[in-house]
């Protein structure tokens, strides 16, 4: 496989996992959980049984597949250690923002495989788990989830300028 055509690939499979990962945490953000509240009782179970489900599995997968890929672009491209570096051993503001956004991205994809799933399935009910320890667990997910919505904006700046530098 040509080596342009292999980059361009795995840049392409990082930027698409991407999208999925924080399209989904957007959505669980700005529209899921702000909208919960006004769902009747009934209709609640629907939402806590099935949708979440689904889309915490997109979610924590997409995540995955977009530092996996992530990582690999960097190594692929010779700049994953100046970018682990945050740029100091070379590279210039566009290494350093583009490090800054990879240790982002890597806090935010540990938030979601050892803070947010392991507590949105105790607050889910998808594993067993005492009845008061739900509320604690749902309001832990909730709140690291926010952290990750705030981290994602300076992430995703880091990401498109370190390809279209602002300076």
């Amino acid at each position: 496989m040509d080596m342009d055509f292999a980059l361009h690939l795995v840049r392409w499979l990082h930027v698409i996992s991407g999208v999925m990962w924080i399209g989904l945490l957007w959505y669980l953000n700005f529209v899921q959980v702000p909208t919960m509240p006004k769902i009747p009782d009934e209709m609640k179970p629907a939402i806590g049984k099935h949708i979440a489900p689904a889309v915490l599995f997109w979610f924590r997968w997409s995540a995955a597949a977009t530092v996996f890929f992530g990582l690999l672009l960097a190594w692929m491209s010779g700049y994953l250690g100046s970018a682990l570096a945050i740029g100091t051993n070379g590279g210039g503001m566009a290494m350093s923002l583009l490090g800054i956004a990879m240790w982002f991205g890597l806090i935010m994809a540990f938030n979601v495989w050892f803070v947010i799933w392991p507590n949105q399935k105790i607050a889910l009910g998808i594993v067993d788990a005492p009845a008061e320890k739900k509320p604690g667990s749902a309001r832990r997910a909730m709140l690291f989830s926010r952290t990750n919505t705030l981290l994602s904006i300076p992430m995703l700046y880091g990401m498109v300028a370190f390809q279209n530098p602002p300076f």
